[in-house]
């Protein structure tokens, strides 16, 4: 469980950072500073994981994604030193997260359920923490108890369990293609489904980028499209074969099963 905790230390600090990014800024500029976190994971990933160097149309590609999230930049014209700020942290611990989670999956021997259990265990252990460091704990008693909330009703329920739901699929998936393609994949991956959500934004939300900076937003995504992995197979960290079924494993294979 303890080798697993930085794993869960990085997934708990992109979340807060998200989360800050998104209290501080619009939806554009969150999406915009994570189309660029593709360039950043391709360096770790090449560094740290000792993996091929993306080819040269790869590299294209991100580069049209860090255009795009320049040129809307450039024509934000709610620019906030504290949201970017937090653009700057989530960036960060977002491009660590991906690289590091990539090596934890490839080495600590845990099949997707296992990786599943202990990442949400572990990032909930240290919730309370964050409660008492930033405040929002007493925060959060001072405002439920200006309005009388049942919290035992449906209305409450259904969406707290839809959300458990969901966020266990998203947790469940995500580990599960972590396994199969590069950190850098994944991280494009993520990069590309906010086609929707950015359209949705443009309808529903009012604060929103400008033409212009939807425009470089689009670029960020078009070059999520365009993106594609190196010729060169990824090495792989740990030996693997292909005749076993890792969701068969147990939790944590023991040692003279390795």
């Amino acid at each position: 469980m303890l080798k697993f905790l930085p794993a869960a230390v990085c997934f708990y600090i992109s979340i807060f950072t998200n989360s800050e990014l998104l209290l501080h800024a619009n939806v554009d500029t969150f999406i915009v500073f994570r189309s660029a976190v593709p360039l950043f994971v391709a360096f770790g990933e090449a560094v740290y994981l000792k993996q091929p160097w993306p080819a040269c149309k790869t590299w294209l590609s991100l580069g049209v994604i860090f255009t795009g999230a320049l040129l809307y930049v450039l024509m934000d014209q709610g620019f906030s030193l504290d949201a970017y700020t937090w653009a700057l942290a989530y960036l960060g611990s977002m491009s660590i997260d991906f690289v590091y989670i990539k090596h934890i999956v490839m080495t600590i021997g845990l099949n997707t359920w296992g990786l599943v259990l202990y990442n949400n265990l572990e990032a909930l252990l240290l919730f309370p923490l964050e409660l008492l460091v930033m405040g929002e704990g007493l925060q959060l008693l001072k405002e439920t108890s200006k309005q009388s909330i049942n919290w035992y009703s449906f209305n409450v329920w259904l969406p707290v369990a839809l959300s458990c739901a969901f966020g266990l699929a998203i947790s469940f998936f995500g580990f599960s293609c972590r396994r199969n393609i590069s950190a850098t994949g994944f991280t494009v991956l993520g990069v590309v489904n906010k086609l929707l959500t950015v359209a949705i934004n443009l309808f529903v939300w009012e604060h929103h980028a400008s033409l212009v900076g939807t425009l470089g937003l689009l670029m960020c995504i078009g070059g999520g499209v365009l993106y594609q992995q190196s010729s060169s197979k990824p090495k792989s960290l740990v030996p693997t074969s292909e005749d076993i079924d890792v969701e068969q494993q147990p939790l944590l294979q023991k040692p003279n099963d390795a």
